[in-house]
């Protein structure tokens, strides 16, 4: 069955609960802002956010109290410096507590995978001998029914939904990416239900070299979002927005310039 083509309001109302659990996907590319906004304007609440790479997108959700547990692997405004909405959840509950998921980016990866395979856990080499374990109960040994080695295990990411950018779908529902791509192929695998926001619809993927493709039948919803990875960037429609990164900063710093900013995206549609 061919995903439902409609906007994103009405995506993120139809597909996003509050309580869900949700990853929002995209490796400093095609990072899926505009849908990130959306959650904030429909005022969503207790979510468990997952991302490999939790950057401005986490932090403007943790600002607005929609989180309430972020499962990670890094955090930062990326050549700037802290995700300071993220630290004042930590440090001091504002605007409400926020727990914490630790792992590396291999582990988030094999955790994908596996829930992407319909696996229990994923199995990997890295972690043993590391503190992550002792801070995070999904991170176990196992030990290897061949050779006896002891691996590290995850637990499966089975997110309620997933959101990703992505440059074109075509009319059937086929959506194509290209450039810097990450996790997002496997976290639309592993999710209940997925949502994918589009640059443009097209009638035919042309091949491009390298792209990915994810079949209509595993995505729940597109909506047609031109500029919806801004402020990151889409590969060739725009360019990263590197002085809003920079700007971010300020703002984040301060409850009140952060608390105007909010405000001010609140009361755009």
């Amino acid at each position: 069955m061919a995903p439902r083509v409609e906007s994103l309001r009405d995506a993120i109302a139809e597909l996003v609960h509050d309580g869900d659990t949700i990853a929002m996907e995209g490796f400093t590319h095609l990072i899926p802002f505009a849908a990130g906004h959306e959650l904030i304007r429909q005022r969503r609440t207790g979510l468990t956010l997952i991302r490999m790479t939790p950057d401005l997108i986490y932090d403007q959700l943790i600002g607005a109290g929609a989180a309430r547990r972020l499962v990670f692997s890094w955090g930062g405004n990326p050549g700037v410096g802290s995700l300071h909405r993220l630290r004042d959840a930590v440090e001091h509950g504002w605007p409400r507590p926020l727990a914490l998921a630790e792992y590396s980016h291999a582990m988030m990866a094999s955790a994908y995978v596996a829930g992407a395979s319909g696996l229990p856990f994923g199995v990997l080499r890295t972690g043993t001998g590391t503190s992550l374990p002792a801070h995070n109960p999904d991170i176990r040994s196992v030990t290897c029914p061949f050779t006896g080695e002891i691996l590290t295990a995850v637990r499966a990411h089975r997110p309620d939904v997933t959101v990703i950018h992505a440059q074109r779908a075509d009319r059937r529902g086929n959506v194509q990416l290209w450039g810097i791509v990450g996790v997002q192929k496997e976290a639309v695998y592993c999710a209940q239900r997925s949502l994918v926001t589009v640059e443009e619809i097209v009638d035919e993927l042309a091949p491009v070299p390298g792209a990915v493709v994810l079949p209509a039948a595993a995505i729940t919803a597109i909506a047609h979002v031109p500029g919806g990875a801004s402020p990151s960037y889409a590969q060739p429609y725009y360019a990263r927005d590197n002085a809003f990164y920079l700007a971010w900063d300020a703002v984040s710093r301060d409850r009140d310039r952060f608390g105007e900013w909010l405000r001010d995206l609140r009361a755009t549609s």
